[in-house]
């Protein structure tokens, strides 16, 4: 007889065998108090700071968004009824949608239950729409891209990590008439980096190619109205479509794309992942709505999380910490094992009451995993200050390696 569950157990000791297992850890966030929380531990709860969450301005816990919720729950109650085509669109839908369209100067936008979701299920309709498509795929696209790209089942090309003469090498044999889609994203969430889009424009305008940006990590962050940074260079107009995410600068849940009314009308009509599923609760639709449109007019948000991040980089590389180049708002810090990376994260919760989570394979590549430092607006001074001590404490107590 096969062993099925023999089989499961061997799979998970792999990853254990390889330093790489994920242990999540029992928190609860404290309304009111980000980036406070209550961990959970084997011996009862105690309060820590959260130094790696994507809710990156603390919209999650803002009076705006409840406020927005509660209204909405009482209103309509709690869920949206059905799948957008049977019940499950409701009046929230629609107006997050034309605010999403707004904000990224487009015709049309749509949602998805998550940015994952979103990237997948477009990315592998347009594949199915666009006869003998060829997508071109940044190297270090997110996980949802990937996926997406393959369920299309179109012809691929994987071009060098923000490189423009591998891009435009690939594009220069490429029959001019033949559809092509360059997929890539606005800030690399991993490193930190910031792809180069209007060159990209530049080679997707010479070619006769198709620009599909994905600014989950960008959106609400940059720009004058958070329209991420395609908005900051003056460029959305040359994006043919824009991905984000409600999930982390906006605080709540879901995911979207923006562009032509014709395009979007075409993955509404055609994309499995937005037919088949369970429309987006209107309570946390109302929610995102609020965040949405409160950080379209809070501009200094943004101006005190580019502070605070510069502060924490000057901060740690001041004291020889391993921090890797960064041009945003992720400040990654050098481990490079897996192991270490886990007895770091792990000395750092059970001993200063400071949560982040070890980044290892296969989020990046084996040999540079990482912690994921994600300073907010709220992160103050002091935050910084006992991170840094904790930081040096753990580096000499666990002996990892300094800068070079």
């Amino acid at each position: 007889m096969f062993d099925y569950q023999k089989n499961f157990k061997t799979a998970v000791a792999a990853v254990r065998t390889e330093g790489r297992y994920r242990v999540f850890a029992d928190i609860e966030r404290i309304r009111g108090d980000f980036p406070q929380a209550t961990y959970y531990s084997a011996n009862g709860p105690r309060e820590i700071t959260v130094w790696c969450s994507n809710d990156y301005l603390g919209m999650g816990q803002h009076q705006a968004v409840t406020d927005a919720m509660h209204a909405a729950v009482e209103k309509v109650g709690a869920g949206a009824g059905g799948t957008r085509n049977i019940a499950g669109t409701t009046h929230f839908h629609v107006k997050l949608e034309h605010e999403l369209a707004e904000l990224h100067g487009k015709e049309s936008a749509l949602l998805f239950t998550s940015g994952y979701v979103s990237n997948e299920a477009t990315l592998s309709t347009i594949s199915h729409i666009l006869t003998d498509c060829i997508i071109l795929s940044d190297e270090l696209n997110h996980a949802s891209m990937i996926e997406g790209i393959r369920g299309g089942r179109s012809a691929k090309l994987i071009w060098r990590h923000n490189d423009l003469d591998h891009l435009e090498e690939l594009l220069s044999v490429l029959p001019r008439d033949r559809p092509k889609v360059i997929a890539f994203e606005s800030v690399y969430s991993m490193d930190g980096d910031i792809a180069p889009l209007r060159e990209i424009c530049d080679l997707a305008d010479k070619y006769n190619a198709f620009t599909y940006l994905d600014e989950v990590h960008a959106v609400g962050l940059y720009g004058p109205e958070g329209g991420g940074i395609a908005q900051r260079d003056g460029i959305s107009n040359r994006i043919d479509v824009i991905e984000g995410t409600l999930g982390k600068a906006f605080g709540v849940m879901g995911g979207y794309i923006a562009s032509t009314s014709a395009f979007v009308d075409a993955i509404r009509s055609y994309a499995s992942g937005f037919i088949f599923t369970t429309a987006l609760s209107p309570v946390l639709v109302a929610g995102a709505l609020a965040s949405v449109r409160y950080l379209r007019g809070a501009n200094e948000l943004r101006v005190r999380h580019q502070d605070r991040a510069a502060k924490l980089k000057a901060t740690l590389g001041a004291a020889g910490l391993p921090v890797m180049p960064s041009v945003s708002h992720i400040v990654p810090l050098h481990v490079g094992d897996p192991v270490r990376c886990k007895e770091l994260t792990d000395f750092l919760l059970e001993r200063h009451d400071i949560y982040v989570q070890p980044i290892n394979y296969p989020t990046v590549p084996k040999g540079t995993e990482r912690l994921r430092l994600t300073p907010s607006p709220l992160h103050t001074d002091n935050h910084i200050a006992v991170l840094n001590d904790a930081l040096n404490d753990a580096w000499a107590e666990l002996r990892l390696q300094y800068a070079a």
